[in-house]
């Protein structure tokens, strides 16, 4: 793989940083998951490093099931590309599911072109929306850590640090000159008002001159499957995405 053809996992790069967590300290934390579950493996710190700069794509099962354990997630949801099986050449309509005959779909892969200014940092997330329910307009705010390359943004909240109860929310953004488009994904937290539904929908948003706000509107599928839309911003608190500023942060933001 040329270097032109890697495309970076920022994805699990963003879940590492808003884990506060070095690349080692994460293989650590996998191979302490691999122990708990009964399945010892050998993530070192030169794994992650190929994982994040896009090097290696997939992951083993054993590595799969040690990161669901770690991080909460499935592999799919940190960057990962997903398995894909292939029809049998014997036409008998089976999958071959053999490690050599697997190919797989790039979910990372993003347009190289060049953005116009610098994002990664840690932001504000704030968006609103109306709850039919409860006939009222509610205000959620995040502390989200934003990783870039090139064109593109990816950003996490930081755990504990949401007005909305533990809710993890992600945007899977791409910049082009003042305009900002994607999507995002919020899992509600399972003890609060939506017991735990996962969300998604895609947003759309403005950046300001400075490059310190961005505004627009979100749009998403309500839990009756109406369309719902409401304002979003991002904020920028600080330019550093360091161990400093990511425990800094790891708070619910104010209501200020």
């Amino acid at each position: 793989m040329t270097e032109r053809e890697r495309v970076p996992n920022d994805v699990l790069t963003a879940v590492r940083k808003s884990m506060n967590l070095s690349q080692d300290e994460f293989a650590q934390g996998l191979r302490r998951a691999g122990d708990e579950i009964g399945e010892p493996n050998d993530a070192s710190k030169r794994l992650v490093q190929r994982w994040e700069s896009g090097v290696t794509r997939t992951c083993r099962p054993l590595y799969a099931r040690a990161l669901k354990r770690f991080t909460g997630r499935a592999p799919e949801s940190l960057g990962f590309a997903i398995p894909m099986a292939r029809v049998r050449a014997d036409g008998a309509g089976g999958h071959d599911m053999d490690a050599g005959d697997v190919g797989a779909l790039d979910i990372a892969a993003a347009p190289a072109v060049a953005p116009q200014g610098e994002y990664a940092g840690v932001w504000l997330s704030r968006y609103e929306f109306y709850s039919s329910s409860r006939d009222e307009t509610f205000d959620c705010r995040h502390h989200v850590v934003v990783v870039q390359h090139g064109n593109r943004l990816t950003a996490q909240s930081l755990p504990g640090a949401s007005t909305n109860l533990d809710s993890p929310l992600s945007l899977d953004l791409t910049v082009d000159r003042n305009v900002v488009t994607g999507t995002w994904t919020e899992q509600t937290a399972a003890d609060g008002y939506y017991q735990g539904a996962r969300y998604h929908g895609a947003i759309q948003l403005l950046v300001e001159p400075t490059g310190r706000r961005m505004a627009g509107k979100w749009v998403g599928f309500g839990k009756d499957f109406d369309v719902n839309t409401g304002p979003w911003e991002l904020r920028l608190l600080d330019r550093s995405t360091g161990r400093a500023s990511i425990e800094r942060y790891s708070t619910p933001p104010d209501r200020s």
